[in-house]
């Protein structure tokens, strides 16, 4: 796959691209908070995300920007193909990696619809859960699947960033939406339903009931945990209601003090569960995959590396 799109590849036909004389700074920033959408749902992590972003804006600088027709479809095939490289060296480091290895989690506390224009910018909510399963996915298929699936990006479009036929990258989009279905749990609570079993967890947790925990998780439960060897975290998924149960009151009278605090808060879109230690620091987020009102599946990220962007002053990249 060549490094940088042709101009012509990058064009749409009737696109509303930014008129060719329009500066290099003025341009990029227009279309960042996308870019950064695309770029962190690709990659699932927010620092790498930065990282290809940084390096976008580097090549559409150098660029010859007067004959691209359409500044947005041309970012779009410079990230997409920044993020194909990056993925294949994450894979090698996600195999050394000390235990699961979890998406970096993005957070919001506003429970509104979403605008067109966000819908633009930032693409159709992608759960944590959704995120983990797409690490089983080629870089192609993901990418196929996150452009199209998520973002709308069209075929034709997408098989210029690609450099394969439209045909074939509709076949990568098929084959990514087979593979999530069969690597998924259920999940299909709406989000009064999903909340509400969030709820009834936190509940449960805090009274140290264990018949309480009981009721609200699925008994095939799956428990996630990512605190990449530097906070103490399972190396393994743990199955089933009754250990998770007793491993989540094991980890409430353990980090639970009279400074910490529990809030609830929107993980990735969904109804989920931040863990203070101390007032304005974050040390943990927690995610869940909810069907027919019990949880399927709960993501612990305690990782403090992967937890920075959420305790940084700084806004991360578009989530």
């Amino acid at each position: 796959m060549s490094d940088e799109p042709s101009t012509t590849a990058a064009a749409r036909p009737g696109g509303t691209g930014t008129p060719a004389a329009a500066t290099a700074p003025d341009v990029f920033e227009t279309h960042r908070r996308y870019l950064g959408s695309v770029a962190y749902r690709m990659l699932g992590s927010f620092t790498d995300a930065e990282d290809v972003l940084q390096e976008a804006w580097l090549r559409w600088r150098a660029a010859d920007r007067t004959s691209v027709a359409d500044p947005r479809a041309y970012l779009t095939t410079v990230v997409t193909r920044l993020c194909y490289d990056q993925l294949g060296s994450a894979r090698a480091r996600r195999e050394s990696y000390f235990g699961e290895w979890l998406p970096e989690p993005s957070l919001s506390y506003q429970e509104t619809p979403a605008s067109p224009a966000d819908l633009a910018e930032r693409g159709e909510s992608v759960s944590l859960a959704l995120l983990a399963v797409l690490e089983q996915l080629t870089p192609a298929e993901r990418a196929a699947f996150v452009l199209h699936d998520v973002f709308a990006v069209g075929f034709d479009e997408i098989a210029a960033s690609l450099d394969r036929s439209a045909d074939a990258t509709r076949q990568l989009a098929s084959r990514a939406r087979r593979r999530i279905k069969a690597g998924g749990r259920r999940a299909d609570a709406d989000p009064a339903e999903h909340r509400q079993a969030v709820e009834a967890f936190a509940a449960a947790s805090a009274r140290g009931d264990i018949a309480g925990l009981l009721a609200v998780l699925d008994p095939d439960i799956v428990w996630h945990s990512d605190g990449g060897g530097i906070v103490t975290a399972g190396a393994r998924p743990v199955l089933g209601s009754a250990k998770v149960s007793r491993l989540v009151l094991g980890l409430v009278n353990k980090w639970v003090t009279a400074e910490a605090a529990v809030e609830f808060a929107l993980v990735n879109g969904e109804p989920g569960l931040v863990w203070y230690t101390r007032p304005g620091v974050i040390s943990g987020v927690l995610a869940f995959a909810v069907a027919d009102g019990r949880i399927t599946e709960a993501y612990a990220v305690v990782n403090p590396e992967k937890l920075a962007h959420l305790n940084a002053p700084a806004t991360p990249p578009g989530v």
